[in-house]
């Protein structure tokens, strides 16, 4: 059953989970605003990892948006990457989108992510 909620079990807590997905990812998709690098895990539910840098997204403002976004887009698309270890990476270029057109770009990316990642 969908709570709605981003559970621990959905999240990448540990720093060997986020080096696994970064040293050898399936796929890796991505634009100016974001990158997106994935890997097949041995679990039912997806988990989600967030690499948001200062450097990329100044504000905190900026950051906590683009985090919100991405945990929103994660949780409604969740029936789409079962069984992916994901981490999301800010890049500056998402400073120029807007809510709408973040949402959008997360959407494709994770329905590409989900076929590259299946072949």
């Amino acid at each position: 059953m969908l709570t709605g909620r981003f559970t621990r079990q959905q999240r990448l807590t540990q720093a060997s989970d986020f080096q696994n997905v970064f040293a050898n990812p399936c796929v890796k998709q991505g634009d100016a605003s974001m990158l997106l690098l994935g890997k097949k895990n041995n679990q039912e539910t997806a988990r989600l990892g967030l690499a948001v840098a200062k450097k990329q997204l100044k504000l905190a403002v900026s950051r906590n948006r683009f985090k919100r976004l991405t945990r929103e887009s994660f949780r409604q698309h969740l029936n789409v990457i079962k069984g992916f270890d994901i981490v999301v990476v800010a890049r500056s270029g998402a400073l120029r989108k807007t809510n709408q057109e973040l949402l959008e770009l997360l959407s494709k990316n994770w329905h590409i992510l989900s076929k590259k990642c299946e072949n």
